[in-house]
């Protein structure tokens, strides 16, 4: 037999077998998922999280057409406008926000001819419509975590610090505050930036002007107190013999925490009374105390010195 003839034999044999009567096996069933595709939703409307989002029915076919049906993608259509419109030519102002049921139709479902639908459930479909409405929030940033010791988080800065949002009228009136997912602070100890998502509870129907958040963080050392306790007063400017009364002086500083905990630093710390051009005899003296730059000094005691010059 030649080649051509051989070819078409083979065709002609397959669709004796699988599409003639009383050549096929007998049909079966199966059960299938339709996700349900909304469109033309109205334009001052917003569709809920309160809908079916899919339908199953149950179908039979040949064997071999069930195979190809396992492998398609079928979905439901809905066109929300025309399915709620009582006057398509007219505007869309007639449909109001609330709960609807639209009816499941066969004719919708995108099957082939040769399969027959033996049930579909549910019959109704459920949506929720709310009015659609805009509203401008300032955005926070809230923080996790505690930053390295002796570092401080002040508040941070946002970019863009507003942001509209759209969405159905109960959940916008509902956000008393607009965050952003929480930044993690944990050891930081410098000023950083970082791009971050806000923290949108329903994002599939609410949108934002900005979904994508530049956050600055300024981060400062933390300023603390030390008292720097006993440190002697020197004597400056004289070869006489001097008795100074106290002979030390204690004093508050305030920094940097990691200043006052460098003791090179805080080693830098000495106090002294000059004593040039003083005749001998008993005087009342301040003394007067070095501090690093970067420090200062809140107190001190005593603050006034006996000074005997003999």
């Amino acid at each position: 037999m030649h080649k051509p003839f051989f070819n078409l034999f083979i065709v002609l044999l397959t669709l004796v077998l699988f599409y003639f009567p009383g050549c096929t096996t007998e049909p079966v069933e199966t059960d299938l998922l339709l996700p349900v595709d909304f469109s033309n939703v109205p334009a001052n409307m917003v569709l809920t999280d309160f809908h079916t989002d899919k339908i199953e029915i149950k179908i039979q076919a040949d064997p071999k057409l069930m195979e190809f049906i396992n492998k398609e993608n079928f979905r439901y259509p809905v066109d929300l406008y025309t399915d709620l419109e009582f006057d398509p030519a007219g505007a869309s102002d007639s449909i109001e926000p609330g709960t609807y049921l639209i009816p499941v139709e066969e004719k919708r479902i995108p099957m082939d001819p040769a399969i027959k639908i033996l049930s579909i459930n549910p019959s109704y479909l459920r949506v929720r419509l709310e009015k659609k409405i805009k509203k401008i929030f300032k955005i926070t940033v809230p923080y996790i975590g505690k930053p390295a010791k002796g570092y401080i988080a002040l508040e941070a800065a946002t970019k863009p610090a507003r942001v509209e949002l759209t969405g159905a009228f109960p959940m916008i009136q509902s956000i008393r505050e607009l965050k952003t997912k929480p930044i993690d602070l944990t050891n930081v100890n410098e000023t950083f930036k970082k791009k971050i998502p806000l923290d949108l509870e329903k994002p599939s129907i609410i949108s934002s002007s900005n979904r994508i958040i530049i956050v600055t963080v300024p981060v400062r050392q933390q300023l603390v107190s030390k008292k720097v306790e006993n440190i002697p007063i020197q004597v400056w400017n004289t070869s006489s013999r001097v008795n100074i009364e106290p002979s030390k002086i204690s004093i508050m500083v305030k920094g940097p925490f990691e200043t006052l905990s460098n003791k090179k630093i805080m080693d830098r710390i000495y106090s002294f009374i000059d004593m040039k051009g003083l005749l001998p005899g008993v005087y009342a003296r301040h003394a007067y105390i070095n501090i690093p730059v970067g420090l200062m000094m809140t107190d001190a005691d005593p603050q006034v010195f006996t000074v005997k010059i003999e």
